[in-house]
C-alpha cells in the first residue's frame, strides 16, 4: 500500500501563497479553488492557490507560509487530504528521548544512533525530529527538535506539536518524575497520539492480566512481594523459583532458589561478575541469607514459578520476541532471538556469560524436525500475549519485549514483557534484517497513528 507523496519546494516570496502543479491540484480536487487549508503537526494556515505547469506532483510553499506552520525542509513528503480543502503535509513525528552526557555528534548519548536510525528511515516518508522534555515550548505550541542534514548532521529546527510521540526516555527514574508524568499528559490533552507510555515493573504485568483467561495459562505462577511462608510453599510446589526486583533490568538482583528434599536449599546468583552457589540446610538460613542482603528492599521482589525449560549442552534457553504494531494496527513478531545462558548463570543475559542464537540454531537441536511448528505456536502465542496485555492497559502501545520460555513438552511461557525492550538480540548477523525491520515497523506505526495511512498514488 503506497501512500500519496509530493515534493516541497520553498519559494521567497512572503506572501501566504501556494503554488501547487496540475497533476497535484487534479489529485487534489483542488482545480478551480482559490484557498487551500494547509496544516503540518498541530498548526495550519489558510493559503492562496496559484497553479504551475510542473510535470509530476509539486507544492510550493512561500516563505511567509513555511515560517507560520514552520515545516522543517523541503524534499519529498506524504500528504493526506481532509474536508474543506484542507491538507495535511508529514506526519510530523516526535521521538522522545534525553541527552544525558551528550555532544553535537552525538546528543542522545549511547541512544544516537538507534535514533539515527530511526530517522533516517522515515525520511522520505515524514518529517522525523527527536527531542528531549526541555525542548518543548508549550506556551507557544512548539517543539525545538533534532533534525538530521543529507551528510548525517544534527541540526536544531522549531517545529509544531507533533502527529505522534514515540517514547524512548531510557530512565525508569525519569518517567516516575512529577514533569514527565504531565509531560505525557499534556499531549494526550493536546491529541497528540503517545507511545510507548511507560517502563513496566516486573510485576505491572502479572497483575494487568491477572483475569485474562487467555494470557493465564501461558504464565507461570507469580506473587509480588511474597511472605516468607508464599516463598517456602512454592519451592515445595514446584522445587525452584525465580526470585526477582520488580524495577530490575539485565538481569541483575535475580536469584534462582531450588529446594531438593534430601539436600536442603540452593540459591544461585550473580556477584561482583562472577555466578555464586550457596547451599542452606534450613530454609530459615535462606531468608536470612536474603534479608541480610536486601532488608527491607524485599519488598520489591516478585517470586515466580520456575519453568524446565529447554536445555542445550545442559545450559537453558529463552527467547526474546521483539513484538511490533503494524501499519494496519496488528502485533507481530518482527525480531526473535534465542538466548543460552552461560554455565552456572542465572539468567541467559549475554552480560553475565549468556549466548545469542537465531530461534532455528536453538530449536532445531532440541526439536529437531518439530522445530518449525515449534516456533510458529510460540509466535501464536507472542501475539495472543501481546493482544492480552494491550487489552488491559490504559495506554498506547506499539512495541513489547516478550521474554519467552519453551519448555521440554513445547509449551510456551511468558515470563516477562518489556515496553521498552533493549534492541541487543540485533546484534547477531543474522538478525540484523529484522533490526532494520523494527525500525521500518515502528515508522510504519507513527504512520498509522497519525492517521497517515496508506492512500494510493505517486509523486
Amino acid at each position: 500500500m503506497s501512500l500519496t507523496s509530493c515534493h516541497v519546494h520553498f519559494s521567497p516570496s512572503s506572501e501566504r501563497i501556494v503554488y501547487l502543479s496540475g497533476s497535484l491540484l487534479k489529485s487534489l480536487k483542488l482545480a478551480g479553488k482559490k484557498t487551500i487549508q494547509l496544516k503540518l503537526g498541530h498548526e495550519s494556515v489558510t493559503a492562496a492557490i496559484k497553479p504551475i505547469q510542473r510535470q509530476g506532483h509539486h507544492l510550493y510553499l512561500s516563505a511567509g507560509i513555511r515560517q507560520t506552520i514552520r515545516v522543517p525542509k523541503a524534499g519529498s513528503i506524504s500528504y493526506i487530504q481532509g474536508d474543506e480543502n484542507e491538507v495535511q503535509l508529514g506526519p510530523l513525528i516526535g521521538v522522545l528521548t534525553d541527552g544525558i552526557r551528550s555532544t553535537s555528534d552525538s546528543p542522545f548519548g549511547a541512544r544516537t544512533g538507534y535514533i539515527r536510525q530511526l530517522l533516517r528511515m522515515g525520511e522520505r516518508k515524514a518529517y522525523f525530529f527527536a527531542f528531549t522534555p526541555r525542548d518543548v515550548n508549550w506556551n507557544q505550541g512548539t517543539i525545538n527538535g533534532f533534525f538530521l542534514n543529507s551528510s548525517g548532521s544534527w541540526y536544531r529546527k522549531v517545529v509544531p506539536l507533533p502527529d505522534v510521540v514515540y517514547n524512548r526516555l531510557p530512565s525508569r527514574h525519569a518517567e516516575t518524575t512529577a514533569s514527565i508524568m504531565s509531560l505525557r499528559e499534556r499531549f494526550i490533552r493536546k491529541g497528540v497520539p503517545f507511545f510507548n507510555w511507560s517502563f513496566f515493573n516486573k510485576s505491572d504485568v502479572y497483575k494487568l492480566l491477572d483475569k485474562d483467561v487467555e494470557a493465564l495459562e501461558h504464565l507461570p505462577e507469580s506473587v509480588n512481594n511474597p511472605r516468607a511462608e508464599k516463598i517456602k510453599e512454592m519451592l515445595e510446589k514446584h522445587q525452584f523459583i525465580y526470585f526477582k526486583p520488580t524495577a530490575g533490568s539485565l538481569g541483575i538482583g535475580i536469584y534462582r532458589l531450588t529446594y531438593h528434599p534430601k539436600r536442603g536449599y540452593f540459591a544461585r546468583y550473580r556477584k561482583g561478575g562472577t555466578n555464586v552457589l550457596l547451599r542452606f540446610t534450613s530454609f530459615s538460613s535462606l531468608m536470612r541469607m536474603l534479608e541480610t542482603r536486601h532488608g527491607s528492599g524485599l519488598g520489591r521482589y516478585v517470586s515466580q514459578q520456575g519453568v524446565r525449560l529447554i536445555e542445550i549442552d545442559g545450559c537453558p534457553i529463552d527467547f526474546r520476541f521483539h513484538m511490533h504494531k503494524n501499519g494496519e494496527n496488528k502485533w507481530v513478531p518482527v525480531g526473535i532471538g534465542a538466548k543460552k545462558a552461560g554455565r552456572g548463570s542465572v539468567t541467559t543475559h549475554i552480560k553475565n556469560g549468556g549466548q545469542l542464537l537465531t530461534p532455528d540454531q536453538a530449536l532445531k537441536q532440541v526439536f529437531g524436525d518439530e522445530a518449525d511448528e515449534v516456533l510458529q505456536k510460540a509466535k501464536d502465542v507472542s501475539v495472543k500475549l501481546s493482544e492480552a496485555i494491550e487489552r488491559n492497559f490504559p495506554h498506547t502501545l506499539g512495541e513489547l519485549g516478550l521474554d519467552i520460555g519453551i519448555d521440554k513438552d513445547g509449551e510456551v511461557w511468558m515470563f516477562e514483557a518489556n515496553a521498552k525492550p533493549g534492541r541487543s538480540i540485533f546484534s547477531h548477523p543474522q538478525l540484523r534484517a529484522q533490526g532494520r525491520e523494527s525500525i521500518s515497523h515502528i515508522l510504519d506505526h507513527c504512520m498509522y497513528l497519525s492517521k497517515f495511512t496508506g492512500q494510493g498514488g505517486e509523486d
